[in-house]
């Protein structure tokens, strides 16, 4: 009777330590899971940078015979694309963002200047391909800053957030690009 007494609360035991394992592996994943799909969604926004670069690249070749411009310009685009790809962190992606605007916004005011550039069929396509370039780039900051709140949301409540810190999960920076908070860059004719 006792043996059999044994037996049943040791399997008590042994059902509550893996009900417990169970939790904390369940637990573990989803930080696995939202890192992952944070690291992700930064690829996308790299890749979707890189084609806003690429556009900016093309837009300063179409205007280029219109407007003069410094060939420290054409060098930090180049620049630009190089490092954009290996960009792996927020701060890393925001800097690369803020630069790639500044360059953009130079660029529109030369088009500003030249009425001719506004009419020109090329430069009207590349505004076009660098506007739907900016939304993608928006959605994609979004997506990733609501992985990320969830990330920080579970490493600061229990009883994720002693999962965390036993696994080391350190909260993520949010993606915030400054300029577009206050006004996106204006891309009309």
């Amino acid at each position: 009777m006792l043996m059999l007494l044994l037996i049943i609360v040791g399997l008590i035991l042994a059902l509550i330590v893996l009900g417990i394992v169970i939790y904390i592996v369940s637990i573990y994943n989803r930080f696995q899971t939202l890192k992952n799909g944070a690291e992700a969604t930064l690829g996308q926004i790299r890749v979707a940078l890189k084609k806003r670069l690429d556009m900016i690249n093309q837009l300063v070749e179409a205007v280029k015979s219109y407007a003069s411009f410094e060939k420290e310009t054409l060098t930090k685009i180049t620049e630009l694309r190089s490092s954009v790809l290996k960009a792996n962190t927020a701060e890393e992606i925001q800097n690369i963002e803020r630069e790639s605007r500044n360059i953009l916004g130079n660029i529109l005011v030369a088009v500003e200047n030249y009425p001719e550039l506004k009419t020109s069929e090329t430069v009207k396509e590349l505004m076009d391909a660098i506007k739907e370039i900016e939304d993608e780039i928006a959605r994609h900051r979004y997506t990733y800053n609501n992985i990320v709140q969830e990330f920080n949301t579970k490493i600061d409540t229990f009883p994720s957030n002693i999962v965390a810190n036993l696994f080391g999960f350190r909260k993520m920076d949010y993606l915030q690009f400054e300029e577009e908070i206050y006004e996106r860059p204006k891309i009309s004719f």
